[in-house]
């Protein structure tokens, strides 16, 4: 018997039983759709994520103190005044893997004009800064080198913190605000940003000169961290490797010898590319958790072909035995049900595709959660799906190839 035989009359023997049929293959599209969706939604947010440690600078170096026992008692790290404006200096001179460099200290507080007022923070920093963060001013300018030399009391708002203290749309450049009571002028407005993957505000901030952050307002001589942008991507561990030795001798820690051990580094080094990997490593493991969560719909699925297709072959083992009689093989037999099998998780695979593609944008739209669908994940569902049916259906197809003609054809 060959294959266009077979074919048609499995179509026909599917095509007799259409609810039964389809409610056979509802757990093969199920099983299709959630996995195409879920790995469409865990690539979404992995790019997602990417996206937005690239817009903060996926080449950033972030030098912070690092956290000092005393008296047995463990010291909070931004407590510690262990970076200074001369490991800046030594830094900016000396590393040549960096392309910008700015001291950084910060300080939370309110914000006024006039009858507004807004909590937020400013950041005292230089102007390599901007390019280091990827920030721009839509408006107004930066200011200059000379505002830090005389620590003027100037800023760079934010665009929250420019809707919160001027509602009515008034243009802040010129303007003077306070922060807590002392007054800076305003020179300029950063471009809006907006929230990042952590669900935070990134414009809700204010630039001043970092001189005039530690003098005015901290009255502090040293730094809470000191950020940096590695020449690119690919440098970032030699640019790492070149600030610890700087910054080790500038603090005059000894290195390992034969008999005595190093000094442990009073200082902390990360980089966006640790925090990308890592980022990475934790959306491709939520990725893999969520197909394998979809992917058990496939085996329920495929157990759903399985027993549907024992109840075929015992409703039909007279047809069987007909057949056997007339000169039908038992592989014919076995391809026959084999082929109904492989039908019912392929249609089911093609419907799934289409409602797991469908799925995805309806979650973009609807949800607005990001996603991205790879071919791979198709073709690797209809794979599996495909897979599933031969798996499933091929004991079923095997016991009515090895049924004696002469039973069946008896049984009632």
């Amino acid at each position: 018997m060959n294959y266009t035989n077979l074919l048609k009359i499995a179509l026909r023997a599917i095509a007799a039983n259409k609810l039964r049929a389809f409610l056979t293959a509802l757990g093969i599209i199920i099983g299709v759709a959630s996995v195409i969706t879920m790995l469409a939604i865990g690539q979404g947010s992995k790019r997602s994520i990417q996206a937005n440690i690239a817009e903060m600078g996926s080449n950033m170096i972030m030098i912070h103190p690092g956290a000092d026992m005393r008296g047995g008692v463990r010291q909070d790290a931004s407590a510690m005044e262990t970076l200074k404006l001369t490991d800046y200096e030594s830094i900016k001179d000396e590393c040549n893997y960096i392309k910008g460099i700015s001291p950084m200290v910060s300080k939370s507080g309110q914000w006024i004009y006039g009858n507004n007022n807004t909590p937020s923070s400013i950041y005292g920093v230089n102007q390599d800064y901007l390019e280091i963060r990827q920030l721009s001013v839509s408006d107004g300018e930066v200011f200059t080198e000379a505002d830090i030399k005389s620590s003027a009391k100037v800023c760079i708002l934010g665009q929250t913190v420019v809707d919160n203290l001027f509602p009515d749309g008034a243009d802040p450049i010129g303007k003077v605000v306070r922060f807590n009571s002392i007054p800076f002028r305003v020179i300029g407005v950063l471009k809006k940003k907006g929230y990042n993957s952590m669900g935070m505000d990134q414009d809700d901030l204010a630039l001043a000169p970092y001189t005039t952050v530690m003098k005015r307002i901290l009255a502090q001589t040293y730094l809470g961290s000191i950020q940096c942008s590695a020449v690119t991507e690919g440098v970032t561990d030699k640019a790492t490797e070149q600030i610890t030795t700087i910054l080790r001798r500038n603090h005059k820690l000894k290195d390992a010898t034969e008999t005595t051990e190093a000094d442990a580094d009073d200082f902390n080094i990360r980089s966006q590319e640790e925090l990308a990997s890592m980022m990475n490593s934790t959306t491709d493991m939520l990725t893999i958790l969520l197909g394998c969560v979809a992917g058990i719909s496939l085996i329920v699925g495929g157990i759903g072909i399985m027993n549907i297709m024992y109840v075929s072959v015992t409703e039909r083992t007279r047809e069987i035995g007909l057949r056997m009689s007339v000169g039908a093989r038992g592989i014919d037999i076995l391809n026959q049900f084999l082929i109904e099998a492989v039908l019912l998780s392929v249609t089911g695979g093609l419907i799934g595709v289409l409602l797991g593609v469908g799925a995805s944008y309806a979650v973009n739209l609807i949800v607005h959660w990001p996603i991205y669908i790879q071919l791979w994940s198709i073709i690797m569902s209809f794979a599996v799906c495909t897979f599933t049916g031969v798996f499933f259906g091929w004991y079923p197809a095997k016991k009515a190839a090895q049924l004696d003609p002469i039973e069946a054809i008896r049984y009632e």
